[in-house]
C-alpha cells in the first residue's frame, strides 16, 4: 500500500468517525427535545448542550442543522435555534400529508406490481397483529407489540412501492412523533374503545394489502388516505382530554387558549 493510499484510508476513517459522532449528538439532542428537557419555544443554548452531552461544538452544530431540517427546531433570525412548537392544525396537516404519501405509495405498489417476497412479509406482519388483537382486552405489553408491528407494516408498505423518493419523504414526515403511524396509539391504551379502534385499523391494513395484491391502485390509495383519519380522530381526542403530557414530543403541541 502506497503513502497516498494510507492517507486516503485514514481520511475515510476519520470521516466515518465524525459522522458517527454527529449522529449520536443528533439522537441525544432529539431525545432531550422529545422528553421535554428543552421546553417548547426555548432558545437552544449551544454551550450548555456541549457541556451536557460532552460533544464538541462541531457535531452539536451539525445536529442542530439536521434537527432544524427535520422540523423540530426553528432557525432564529439573529442566529441560533429554538425548540419548535406546533398548533393542532400543524399536527393534523402532518398526519394528512403522511396519509397522502402513503396513499401514493400504495397506489404505485398496486400499479407497478409489488415484490411477492415483500407482500408475504406484510401478510405475516398482519397475521402477527391479528394474534395480538385476538385477546378481548389488551395490556401494556400487547399495546407495545401492536406499536412495533404497526410500524413494521407501514415500513413494508413504503417498501412495496419501490420508490426511494417517497420512502425518504415518508421518513421525514414520520420523524415528527405525532405524525408517525403509531403516534397516538399509546395514549389510547386506557380507553375502553382502544381495542375497537385498532381492530378497525387492522381491517384497513388487510384491505389495502388486498388492493395492492389485486393491482387496484385507486382503491389502495383511497384506503390509505382513509386510514390516516384514525390518527386524526386520535389527535382530537388527545387534545380534548388534555393528555398531551402522556406522549413523548406531544408537549410541543400548543394547547388551545
Amino acid at each position: 500500500m502506497g503513502k497516498f493510499d494510507t492517507i486516503k484510508d485514514n481520511a475515510g476513517e476519520q470521516q466515518s468517525i465524525q459522522q458517527s459522532v454527529q449522529l449520536r449528538a443528533q439522537l441525544q439532542l432529539r431525545e432531550m427535545i422529545l422528553a421535554g428537557e428543552l421546553p417548547a419555544g426555548a432558545r437552544i443554548a449551544e454551550l450548555s448542550i456541549v457541556e451536557k452531552l460532552g460533544f464538541s461544538r462541531t457535531p452539536i452544530r451539525a445536529a442542530l442543522v439536521r434537527l432544524e431540517q427535520e422540523g423540530l427546531l426553528d432557525a432564529l433570525p439573529n442566529g441560533g435555534y429554538a425548540v419548535k412548537t406546533f398548533s393542532e392544525r400543524d399536527v393534523a396537516e402532518a398526519i394528512e400529508l403522511r396519509g397522502t404519501l402513503e396513499g401514493l405509495s400504495a397506489r404505485l405498489a398496486a400499479e407497478r406490481g409489488a415484490a411477492p417476497v415483500v407482500l408475504n412479509e406484510a401478510r405475516q406482519c398482519l397475521q402477527a397483529i391479528d394474534a395480538v388483537l385476538s385477546e378481548s382486552a389488551l395490556d401494556d405489553e400487547a399495546f407495545a407489540s401492536y406499536v412495533k408491528l404497526n410500524e413494521q407494516f407501514h415500513a413494508l408498505l413504503s417498501e412495496l412501492s419501490g420508490s426511494s423518493v417517497i420512502a425518504k419523504e415518508l421518513e421525514r414526515v414520520c420523524s415528527l412523533p405525532f405524525a408517525s403511524p403509531s403516534g397516538f396509539v399509546v395514549v389510547q391504551a386506557n380507553s375502553p374503545k382502544a381495542r375497537d379502534m385498532l381492530v378497525v385499523a387492522q381491517d384497513q391494513h388487510w384491505q389495502v394489502l388486498d388492493a395492492i395484491d389485486r393491482r387496484e391502485g385507486t382503491r389502495a390509495e383511497s384506503l390509505m388516505r382513509e386510514h390516516s383519519r384514525i390518527a386524526q380522530r386520535n389527535l382530537r381526542e388527545v387534545v380534548q382530554s388534555q393528555t398531551l403530557n402522556q406522549l413523548p414530543g406531544v408537549s410541543l403541541i400548543r394547547k388551545r387558549s
